[in-house]
C-alpha cells in the first residue's frame, strides 16, 4: 500500500526508531539537574543540539527545540516582532506561506500591526524584487518558506535574504519541507523546521535565531531552551529527531537524484495518460520528491477516495476536499486550476514499480469520477446564439466549469458564455479553464448573489 504523502508527514525513519528507544531508557531525567541521571540526560540533549545545529548550519547556542514546527514559527515570528517593536509593526510574507505563518500574520494584524503579502508567479515563486519593493523603514520582519509545501517550488531564499540584509530587516525562513534535503543557503536570520517532515517523531520543532538578531521571547519567562520554548522538553523525541535528521541528510543526495527521476516520469506521463490535466509548480527549481497536478471536471474528494481504495495515499489542495469550499491559498495565489488537485510526495525508498502502479491506476480513477459527474466529450452542435448565460447558482466545484464546457459549443467563435455562480472556487477555476482550453476570460461582474463570469469562445 504505497504512502505518497510525505509532505504532510514522513514515515518514522529506522534510525529515529532506534534512537527513540535508547533515549527512553537513558534520557528520561531532568537535564537541568546535577545528579548522574540528570547529567546523562543533559549529555543527550547537548549532543542532539550539536547534531541539529550542524545540519541547519548554525551555532549550537543559536538553536532551541520546540514542541512542533508550528510552535517554532509562531515563537520565532513573535520573538522578532517583539524585539524590533521600536522599528515598527510592519511584517512582510509571501502569499504562499504555510498556514502557520499566515495565521501568525493575521494575529499580528489583529493586534494593530500591518502585513504585506508578496505575490508569486504562476509557478509559485516570489522574486527578490518583490520583497525589496515591500520592505520599508518600519518593517520589523520578513518571512519566506524555503520550498512550497503544496507544489514543491523552491524559493530564492539567498536572493531575498540579500535584499532584506541590505534593508536591515531579519528574514525568517520556514524550512520544514526542505531541511531534510539540505541546508538553506543565504544569510537568513531565523529558521524554523519540524521533525515529522524528515522522518523524525512528531512533536519536535527546531528554532534557530542567529546571534545579533533582536529577539524578545513573548509570554512568561522560562529558564529552559534559552527562555524561548518553555516547559519540560521531550528529550527522547528530540534525540530521535536529531539522529534521524543526520541520517536522512547522509542519504539525501543519492535519494534526491533517484526520486527526481521518478517525479519527472510522473510529470511527463500524467499529462499524456489523463486528458485535461495541469501540472503545477516549477519543473526544475523544485523539491525532488513532490509533484502536484489538477484535473478538470473532477471532484477532488471523490478522486482521493478512489485512489485510496486503489491503495495509494495522496493529498490535495483542492477546494473540493475542504470543508470551507475555498481553494488552497497557494493555488489561488498562483492563479492555477484547483479542482481535482492531487499532491504526490514520495517517501525515501519509493520504487519505480510503485510509481508505475500509480500511473496505471490514475487514468481509470479520473475517468470514473468524471463519469459519475456526467462529463463526456461535447457533441458537435450548431451555435444557437451569440451569447448564452448559465445559472450555476448552488452548484459546487467542479460543476460550474462542467456547465461552462458544455455551453461553450453552443455559441459561435467570438460568442460569449456567462456563468453565474456563487461558488468561490469559480473565480479561480474559470480563468484557469480558459487558459487550458484556449478561450478568453473577460472578467467577472458582481451580482446580488454570486458573480457573473464571462468567457469568449476562440475556437
Amino acid at each position: 500500500m504505497p504512502y505518497f504523502d510525505t509532505a504532510s508527514a514522513a514515515p518514522l525513519h529506522p534510525v529515529a526508531r532506534q534512537a527513540l528507544q535508547a533515549a527512553l531508557d537513558e534520557g528520561w531525567a531532568d537535564p537541568a539537574r546535577l545528579y548522574r541521571e540528570g547529567r546523562r540526560a543533559r549529555l543527550l540533549l547537548d549532543a542532539a543540539r550539536e547534531a541539529a545545529a550542524e545540519a541547519v548550519g548554525c551555532r549550537a547556542d543559536e538553536l532551541v527545540f520546540t514542541p512542533s514546527g508550528t510552535h517554532a514559527v509562531h515563537t520565532g515570528m513573535a520573538g522578532v516582532l517583539g524585539g524590533r517593536r521600536r522599528v515598527g509593526g510592519h511584517l512582510v510574507v509571501s502569499a504562499v506561506e504555510h498556514s502557520s505563518v499566515l495565521h501568525a500574520a493575521d494575529a499580528h494584524a489583529a493586534a494593530g500591526g500591518t502585513v504585506t503579502e508578496v505575490p508569486v508567479d504562476r509557478l509559485g515563486a516570489v522574486s527578490a524584487a518583490g520583497y525589496e519593493a515591500a520592505l520599508g523603514s518600519t518593517t520589523a520582519l520578513a518571512c519566506l518558506q524555503s520550498a512550497n509545501h503544496e507544489v514543491g517550488t523552491v524559493q530564492p531564499v539567498a536572493e531575498v535574504a540579500e535584499v532584506c540584509g541590505a534593508a536591515g530587516v531579519p528574514l525568517l525562513v520556514d524550512a520544514a519541507q526542505s531541511l531534510g534535503w539540505g541546508r538553506v543557503e543565504g544569510a537568513w536570520s531565523v529558521l524554523a523546521a519540524s521533525a515529522h517532515k524528515w522522518g523524525g517523531p512528531p512533536g519536535v520543532g527546531l528554532l534557530a535565531v542567529r546571534k545579533g538578531v533582536r529577539f524578545s521571547a513573548q509570554g512568561p519567562a522560562d529558564e529552559r531552551e534559552s527562555g524561548r520554548s518553555p516547559g519540560f522538553a521531550n528529550l527522547p523525541a528530540i534525540v530521535a529527531a536529531a539522529a534521524s535528521l543526520r541520517a536522512v541528510r547522509a542519504e539525501a543526495d543519492a535519494e534526491a537524484a533517484r526520486l527526481r527521476i521518478l517525479v519527472d516520469r510522473l510529470r511527463r506521463r500524467v499529462v499524456r495518460l489523463v486528458p485535461d490535466v495541469e501540472v503545477v509548480g516549477d519543473a526544475d527549481r523544485r523539491l525532488p520528491h513532490l509533484v502536484t497536478f489538477s484535473c478538470l471536471y473532477v471532484d477532488g474528494e471523490t478522486l482521493l477516495h478512489e485512489l485510496d481504495r486503489a491503495g495509494y495515499s495522496v493529498s490535495s489542495g483542492s477546494s473540493c476536499t475542504s470543508s470551507t469550499l475555498t481553494p488552497s491559498h497557494v493555488l489561488r495565489a498562483m492563479g492555477v486550476l484547483s479542482e481535482g488537485n492531487v499532491r504526490v510526495s514520495l517517501p525515501p525508498g519509493t520504487s519505480a514499480d510503485e510509481v508505475n502502479g500509480f500511473l496505471e491506476v490514475l487514468p481509470g480513477a479520473v475517468a470514473g469520477v468524471r463519469e459519475k459527474l456526467g462529463v463526456s466529450e461535447p457533441a458537435a452542435v450548431t451555435p444557437v446564439a451569440e451569447a448564452v448565460e448559465i445559472d450555476a447558482l448552488g452548484l459546487r466545484c467542479p460543476q460550474p466549469v462542467i456547465e461552462l464546457a458544455r455551453a461553450i459549443t453552443t455559441v459561435p467563435v467570438g460568442g460569449t458564455v456567462t456563468v453565474v455562480s456563487d461558488d468561490e472556487v469559480a473565480r479561480l477555476d474559470i480563468p484557469a479553464w480558459c487558459a487550458m482550453r484556449g478561450h478568453t476570460y473577460l472578467g467577472e461582474t458582481p451580482r446580488a448573489t454570486g458573480a457573473a463570469y464571462r468567457v469568449r469562445r476562440e475556437a
